[in-house]
């Protein structure tokens, strides 16, 4: 059991029969980060080259049996970034270089498999709302993931040619100090370890079956 699934606000001192705060005990200042705005983007990448570095083992016997490949962070890595506010003020255009870490598993030619790292570039261009000049800055930051089941090697060059889904999010966001309402403390029960009893639910099914014994007839 979780405070979530026990919660109760009677814990604090104070409360006030049918008022819509009910338990509510003080204002509290908290970190968090605010996210002022996010899109995603999703992209099919076909024959795209990527270059494989430090393998494992080392020294791998050429030429390579692509096996599969997938992104090694949820985040990625935002460079190059430019924000130019549209005429409207409303919202800016975000453009940005995404890196997506992967890690690559392949066959050598002697059957040995092994791992290496690279990684996808993928250029962002789109429209967000980014907030005003303020003392405290934003941030643009990307969640990623990406896998691919496809590929074939390069022996001009010694790269994968790879098929990818690619997801990615971005985010302009801020850490700031909110003033929210607090219900106080939580209150945290035990917790219900897992017990896996091969009688559960049959010693609880009634003896005899439960129910109306007639039934309608249609004339």
């Amino acid at each position: 059991m979780s405070f979530f699934s026990n919660f109760s606000s009677d814990h604090c001192p104070g409360t006030i029969t049918g008022n819509p705060l009910n338990g509510l005990c003080e204002k509290v200042c908290i970190q968090a980060e605010k996210v002022f705005d996010a899109g995603i983007t999703q992209t099919r990448l076909q024959n795209f080259p990527i270059v494989l570095t430090n393998p494992t083992p080392a020294d791998p016997t050429y030429p390579l049996t692509f096996i599969s490949a997938r992104s090694i962070a949820t985040e990625g890595t935002v460079t190059n970034l430019s924000v130019d506010q549209q005429p409207d003020g409303q919202c800016s255009r975000v453009q940005c270089t995404v890196t997506v870490p992967l890690e690559v598993v392949y066959l050598d030619a002697n059957g040995v498999e092994g791992r290496a790292s690279s990684e996808i570039v993928l250029n962002q261009d789109v429209i967000m709302y980014v907030p005003p000049a303020s003392v405290m800055p934003f941030s643009v930051t990307s969640t990623v993931s990406c896998v691919s089941p496809e590929g074939t090697f390069n022996a001009a060059n010694n790269t994968f040619n790879i098929s990818a889904c690619l997801t990615c999010i971005l985010r302009v966001a801020m850490q700031v100090e909110l003033l929210v309402p607090s219900y106080g403390y939580c209150a945290i029960p035990p917790a219900q370890e897992y017990s896996q009893e091969v009688c559960s639910g049959f010693f609880e099914l009634p003896l005899y079956p439960q129910g109306k014994s007639c039934c309608k007839r249609t004339q």
